[in-house]
């Protein structure tokens, strides 16, 4: 391949992307992402890592635990999915994306292997990024599980520490229609000998973590509620117990050394030095504009709390989803009296419009419908006032169009 271009159009085109199609892609099984980590020497052996599952959150405490390590000087890795606009934001060190030729060159050297084990989209980006750090000799590296984790391809790593930050309902058609069968799932990233933290006690899916750590013989911690409030440009309600969830895994990280002072200044900026965007974005003002990832229904419980702290006059919603969600529960949850601005993201996987317009008409008084996330978005601002919220959400695909 003669360009970065053909190498992107390689991982997205030629084998299927579940984030692009949906379930009917999807491989769970870890023999191809091995077959590859041997063929690139077993780079993921090389470095130090810390394993980042859960159903909120992975992204946020992976890119705060990076921006406290990096405070120390330390060359830090970031593998994280979806991109929103870059491809290359999967694969940051200190904040700096992987460069274009390095992909090119990865894919031309892996190229008929990978076609010829038909590598999926993620088994080749984990590939990609365990080898590009292994290369850049990072001082550890954060990898964030892409969907559950008995089965994901990263789950071919021994951390220093393994961290779920919570458990909620999304991919239930994959991972369980329950709380302890999803636990199941995400426990399947604790390994013997390794601590392993929780973000959030639930007494069902406790129950599930501490037999498995058990059977691991691994320590467990459950990150304990803080009554501190933490300052941080990651602004949202919903970032403290990220926040939380990730100075605790700090503490438990063997031969970091981080002392309180040296956390409370680090995490004053995150967003930066990691390179981190899409969660309670502020992109525009009077009216003030919010674009956030939030896409279940756990991540809008929490944004139904931040719109309590916030103050405007009138609330308007520019929501797009993917087939999979429950986004009856979502629409039952949000505000029936807010205007809402519907429209579908431009990817295969995206839940019609007319699909959303139907769900819509049963919980909302004020809806309307938008043939591109773009046009929501001007008819929002056409109808707003200057002290109004809108709220852009409801996928990272929505948000990646409008930032």
């Amino acid at each position: 391949m003669d360009s970065y271009t053909q190498a992107l159009k390689f991982l997205f085109d030629q084998l299927p992307c579940y984030q692009r199609q949906g379930g009917a892609v999807l491989k769970f099984d870890l023999s191809n992402i091995e077959s590859f980590v041997n063929r690139l020497n077993n780079p993921h052996k090389k470095i130090k890592t810390i394993h980042v599952a859960g159903t909120n959150g992975k992204g946020s405490v992976s890119h705060i635990i990076a921006s406290i390590l990096q405070s120390k000087g330390l060359r830090v890795g970031i593998y994280s999915s979806p991109h929103l606009i870059d491809f290359r934001e999967r694969i940051k060190i200190n904040g700096e994306y992987i460069s274009e030729k390095y992909i090119l060159d990865f894919v031309n050297c892996h190229y008929d292997f990978m076609r010829s084990k038909t590598l999926s989209f993620f088994e080749m980006t984990v590939g990609l990024a365990f080898d590009y750090f292994n290369n850049q000799q990072v001082d550890i590296a954060v990898i964030e599980v892409g969907m559950g984790g008995r089965l994901d391809a990263t789950n071919i790593i021994n951390p220093e520490i393994s961290i779920i930050t919570n458990i909620g309902f999304d991919h239930t058609e994959f991972l369980g229609n329950s709380f302890s069968k999803i636990a199941n799932e995400k426990a399947g990233i604790i390994k013997k000998g390794v601590p392993v933290l929780i973000g959030e006690y639930n007494p069902e899916t406790a129950l599930v973590f501490k037999r498995k750590a058990k059977d691991l013989e691994s320590q467990i911690t459950f990150s304990e509620e803080s009554t501190k409030k933490y300052k941080s440009d990651l602004i949202a309600l919903y970032q403290q117990k990220n926040l939380n969830t990730a100075i605790n895994a700090i503490k438990l990280l063997p031969d970091f050394n981080v002392s309180d002072t040296e956390i409370d200044s680090a995490i004053l900026k995150v967003k930066e030095p990691t390179n981190f965007i899409g969660r309670w974005d502020v992109i525009g003002v009077n009216p003030k504009i919010v674009a956030d990832v939030t896409h279940n229904i756990e991540g809008f419980k929490f944004m139904i709390d931040q719109l309590e702290k916030e103050d405007y006059q009138k609330l308007h919603f520019v929501l797009g989803f993917v087939k999979e969600k429950d986004v009856k529960s979502i629409m039952k949850l949000l505000p029936s009296n807010a205007s809402y601005y519907l429209c579908s993201p431009s990817i295969e996987r995206a839940l019609p419009l007319e699909e959303l317009s139907c769900l819509a008409e049963a919980y909302t008084a004020s809806h309307s419908s938008h043939t591109s996330v773009f046009n929501a978005l001007n008819a929002a601002k056409e109808n707003s006032k200057p002290d109004d919220l809108i709220i852009v959400s409801g996928s990272t695909f929505v948000v990646a169009e409008i930032i």
